[in-house]
């Protein structure tokens, strides 16, 4: 099912029916898994529209139609992780092409960047996106990428996707928009411009912290074409089981993002008030930096944020790293548990601490995914460990 052929008008009627067709065969309402490598011909080049499992599978076909519904795309590709979507789309490259890139971003994206790509003769630029002049500043005629991520990861910084487009279609470049923070739920980038949409479906899309996957949106047919043929040819593709993990997450998708963002404002506005906290990061304050642009192109501000102690060392982060107890420290994000995060030792390491602290990344940085538990023991939890 492509989004033309969308007949679910509301977002949660769009969540729980995306790519959703009952078994033929058993009328079974889910998705059957479908754990099958190969499958048989009637003769040679004759079979139902199914040949080999890396090239298409009916459970990761249907999560693929899902993908392009609920991103309001026409197409939809899934991959064995979110690393492995962005790779895919640095794979439409040539040597000599030009990305220009936010300096805030996911440090597994700047380490696939600088530490495999460049060294095909690939040049990362990287600025700060929030204001798109420095994009637009950055253009050559060697652009044909420009890769944002909106909130950003880990400081929440808002780049307006709309105006990027256009500096994208002027460049002729291809805009692809990291969504993974927003989700489908609170931001479409598709519909303000972007070209491709890029997901770790690994985070709110699954939504439970038991699968890792990506995926990939896109409404050209020729780009389709492309990813396609390199999400084949590469075989970086997602079993049926992670696929159907991550159909069910879709399925609560609006329900837990409406949960995440009550919280997130509980407990943002809860860190702001705390005395021993220096500031917060969080894109739903009235203060933030671009606020009136994710006003505008986000239906809400989730349950992502960071922040700094006034004692802002490793020593003191670490104490409060070390201390909560809903709050677990772990890697990713997304899940309906809430967890604690110290990206300049965990997701951000890979980043030379020179350029995190450059870009506002200090050692005592301490990245929050709000969960949907009660909002008052999260806010308890974080309180007795703060001090």
């Amino acid at each position: 099912m492509s989004a033309e052929n969308n007949i679910y008008k509301k977002a949660g009627t769009r969540f729980v029916h995306a790519g959703a067709t009952p078994d033929p065969s058993t009328g079974a309402i889910m998705t059957p898994i479908y754990q099958t490598s190969t499958y048989v011909q009637e003769a040679p080049g004759v079979n139902k529209g199914y040949e080999y499992a890396r090239s298409q599978n009916p459970t990761r076909k249907a999560l693929e139609d899902a993908l392009a519904i609920i991103e309001n795309g026409k197409f939809g590709l899934a991959f064995s992780s979110g690393v492995a979507a962005t790779d895919a789309v640095i794979k439409l490259l040539n040597p000599g092409d030009e990305v220009i890139a936010a300096n805030d971003m996911y440090g597994g994206t700047y380490r696939l960047f600088t530490k495999v790509f460049a060294k095909y003769g690939i040049k990362f630029i990287y600025v700060d996106t929030t204001d798109v002049a420095n994009i637009e500043a950055a253009v050559t005629v060697n652009t044909k990428l420009i890769w944002i991520e909106t909130p950003t990861n880990p400081l929440m910084n808002i780049t307006d996707i709309h105006a990027v487009s256009k500096i994208s279609r002027k460049a002729g470049a291809t805009l692809c928009v990291d969504n993974t923070f927003a989700s489908p739920y609170f931001q479409n980038p598709l519909d303000l411009g972007a070209d491709i949409v890029m997901h770790s479906s690994t985070k709110y899309l699954g939504g439970h912290s038991d699968v890792i996957q990506g995926a990939l949106v896109m409404n050209d047919a020729n780009l389709r074409e492309q990813l396609y043929f390199i999400q084949k040819s590469c075989g970086a593709v997602p079993g049926p089981m992670d696929c159907f993990l991550v159909l069910r997450g879709i399925k609560t998708l609006h329900v837990r993002m409406k949960q995440h963002n009550e919280n997130g404002y509980m407990v943002a506005h809860f860190l702001r008030k705390h005395p021993n906290v220096e500031k917060v990061y969080w894109c739903g304050f009235a203060d933030h930096p671009n606020h009136d642009i994710a006003k505008i192109q986000m239906l809400g501000f989730g349950g992502m944020m960071s922040f700094t102690l006034k004692d802002n060392s490793t020593e003191a982060a670490n104490r409060v790293l070390s201390s909560t107890k809903l709050f677990a420290l772990a890697e990713s994000l997304g899940g309906v548990e809430s967890l604690i995060n110290h990206p300049a030792t965990m997701t951000h390491a890979s980043i030379p601490r020179e350029e995190r602290i450059k870009n506002g990344l200090t050692d005592g940085l301490i990245r929050l995914s709000v969960g949907i538990e009660d909002a008052d023991d999260l806010i308890e939890d974080l309180k007795q460990a703060i001090g």
